[in-house]
């Protein structure tokens, strides 16, 4: 192994260590902040192709750690049916001549997410127009996820606005982001930008994925949640605008 395959190694383990200890603390993160990291040295759909079983296998972790799992796929099968469409059909952007602009749109994305964030922007959907509105929510979610490889704008803040439970919340994310994974994989494939040498390549993320998150457990239970949640959001923001201005500079 060359010195440069070697740093390339670090470099990916690293950043999904730090994912990990993201949605550790937080429940959510992994895809955002490997996406805004990799995304800093190598096009979208190849950053992409590595995050597909660390975010798959987190994901099935957290959707599995309580009980509802059926309830919430019934109430919630409109959206993911929309994310699945969304995703699949935007892909192409991604892993095609679109793989430039991806770097723009995912620094967007990045940049709306971390705003959005950092000034709390709280809103709530009465119960009457969830039916309507989550297969909207679904195919919007899928588009930016298939054309950027972020999974979290506009779904989070739509769950967040139901007024869900702690635990329900946090089940639907990992509902939200285990089938946005599924979907980027299935669309990534036809695109023939995800293949079994990127399986190999996206396991070697595992380990590091999964040690972050049980460092970020523990660090969970002696930091304020707000307080790492707001840096959490600095960063990404600092992420964000760096991507989103690359082209125009």
């Amino acid at each position: 192994m060359n010195s440069l395959a070697a740093a390339h190694i670090a470099i990916v383990s690293f950043t999904f260590l730090i994912a990990g200890t993201v949605k550790g603390v937080t429940g959510m993160g992994l895809p955002t902040v490997a996406m805004g990291v990799l995304g800093t040295l190598m096009l979208p759909a190849q950053a992409a192709s590595l995050l597909i079983l660390p975010s798959l296998i987190t994901n099935v972790w957290q959707l599995l750690a309580g009980p509802g799992v059926v309830a919430l796929v019934k109430r919630f099968w409109w959206m993911m049916a929309g994310i699945v469409v969304g995703t699949v059909f935007a892909a192409s952007f991604i892993a095609g001549s679109g793989g430039a602009w991806a770097v723009t749109g995912l620094g967007a994305a990045l940049t709306l997410y971390a705003v959005s964030g950092l000034l709390a922007w709280r809103f709530s959907v009465p119960p009457q127009y969830e039916r309507r509105l989550s297969p909207l929510i679904g195919i919007v979610t899928g588009f930016i996820t298939g054309g950027t490889g972020v999974f979290v704008v506009p779904a989070v803040p739509y769950l967040q606005a139901l007024g869900l439970k702690k635990e329900e919340l946090v089940q639907a994310l990992g509902l939200s982001f285990t089938v946005s994974t599924v979907a980027l994989a299935i669309g990534l494939a036809r695109e023939n930008a995800f293949a079994i040498g990127d399986i190999n390549r996206s396991l070697l993320a595992v380990i590091p994925a999964l040690l972050g998150m049980w460092i970020g457990q523990s660090v969970r239970e002696r930091i304020s949640p707000a307080s790492f949640r707001r840096w959490f959001f600095i960063c990404l923001l600092a992420l964000g605008l760096q991507l989103l201005l690359r082209r125009f500079f």
